[in-house]
């Protein structure tokens, strides 16, 4: 019994590493073109073989939505995702290795800038042609490059400087109602703030002024905790950050100036999807750069060992008040471009739920890592948008999930990995047989 176990394990090992050789040699680029091929693919037979398999539609979220609200279409949702996504993808992948390495080293002869930006504008006609299907999919694209934004920059607080911190709805309340008040009194005809003061034309190009206010606010407001919060060591943090949450909270729901209670909306149509896919790349960049910078590495010693980083020089009150900023003002920008896109804000909004879920995105993808903010964000958006049709019950299926990833993962499930995209976008070794 024990020797047909043993040849059954090996089976399977030998299936998986072969499946494993088959893809290992595929480098980035060819990735993205099967991704691209297959919402190509969608674009223009989506309906058609939706329709062919008793689909009443195109699937908006690869087809858990359709198998939640109705099962018995299950096996109908399983055949389009298959030859709609799959099915491109792996011949792409299973196929063209040799090529597509082949077209991986000339785009590194390019300058690195020329061949980042191939890259970038290759994602983002990903991301354009699959939420073109439905205004479903570009708001949830949307909502999840914020979430990415917002969790990257929690991660500086509580994964690269090793404190735990609660003020990130506030911080994103802050910059919200700042970039929200700034483009509906300058370019919006209102009720509270009355008619606009300067052309709605310039809107646009102003908007990413009123994002950095707004970021520029929510700094200025980090001042409030940081000041008296690292003067000391421990918990102190937490209670004060949570106190600021709810302060700021408290705050905007007594300003009738910018709605109260009610809220505030007429906000100008300027977070796009190329407009909120431009800040998230900003974002990633620069708070790379700078947990990658002698400042970052300061934070990290910080976090191991805050005594023996003081003895080797390293003003760590500075550091600190630095990195708290730097993590309030992208929160304070992601406040303004979630503001926008829903066009209306309502202070009910960052409360303890939103800590709750940007917390969960943090602490589920891993601490101190790029990867893993990027990871929790969009891998946790998605489950939430997938369980939606079960309404109260995935509140119960993803704390569980959490829970058992914070007992078997305790610092996530992609922690302290640098990310490195000169060396995700090298090329990988072809096989002989295909040389």
């Amino acid at each position: 019994m024990e020797k047909e176990k043993d040849r059954e394990i090996s089976k399977r090992k030998k299936v998986t590493d072969k499946i494993r050789l088959w893809f290992s040699h595929v480098p980035f680029i060819g990735w993205l073109l099967g991704c691209l091929l297959a919402v190509v693919v969608e674009q223009i037979f989506g309906s058609m073989v939706a329709s062919m398999i008793g689909l009443p539609k195109i699937p908006a979220l690869f087809g858990f939505v359709i198998i939640l609200k109705e099962p018995f279409l299950t096996p109908s949702a399983i055949i389009y995702v298959l030859i709609i996504y799959l099915l491109p993808v792996f011949l792409i992948a299973r196929f063209g290795s040799a090529w597509l390495n082949a077209l991986a080293r000339k785009l590194l002869s390019l300058p690195g800038w020329m061949t980042t930006l191939l890259y970038l504008l290759l994602m983002y006609g990903i991301l354009h042609i699959w939420s073109d299907i439905s205004a479903y999919r570009v708001l949830t694209m949307k909502l999840m490059m914020i979430a990415v934004i917002l969790t990257l920059s929690l991660n500086v607080i509580n994964g690269y400087m090793g404190e735990f911190s609660c003020s990130h709805p506030g911080f994103m309340a802050i910059g919200a109602y700042v970039s929200s008040a700034l483009t509906v009194m300058l370019f919006a005809d209102d009720k509270l703030f009355g008619p606009a003061l300067l052309p709605p034309a310039l809107g646009p190009y102003l908007f990413p002024l009123a994002l950095i206010a707004g970021g520029a606010a929510a700094s200025i407001g980090a001042l409030v905790i940081a000041i008296p919060s690292f003067r000391t060591r421990g918990d102190y943090l937490a209670i004060i950050s949570l106190a600021f949450m709810f302060i700021v909270k408290s705050i905007i729901e007594n300003l009738e100036v910018v709605g109260g209670p009610r809220g505030m909306g007429s906000q100008p149509d300027y977070a796009n999807l190329p407009t909120v896919f431009i800040w998230t790349v900003a974002c990633i960049w620069i708070i790379n750069n700078f947990v990658t910078s002698t400042r970052g590495k300061a934070l990290n010693a910080i976090r191991d060992d805050e005594l023996a980083a003081e003895a080797m020089t390293v003003n760590t009150r500075q550091t600190k008040m630095t990195a708290f900023l730097f993590s309030a003002f992208w929160a304070g920008v992601a406040g303004g471009l979630f503001a926008h896109v829903l066009r209306y804000v309502n202070p009910g909004t960052f409360g303890i739920q939103k800590l709750a879920e940007v917390l969960a995105m943090v602490y589920f993808g891993g601490l101190n890592s790029v990867y893993g903010s990027i990871f929790g964000a969009v891998s946790l958006s998605l489950l939430e948008e997938f369980l939606r049709p079960l309404e109260l019950f995935k509140w119960i299926i993803i704390p569980l999930l959490l829970i058992f990833v914070m007992i078997y993962r305790p610092t996530g499930l992609i922690a302290f990995r640098e990310f490195n995209f000169q060396k995700m976008i090298q090329p990988r070794k072809t096989p002989d047989k295909e040389v």
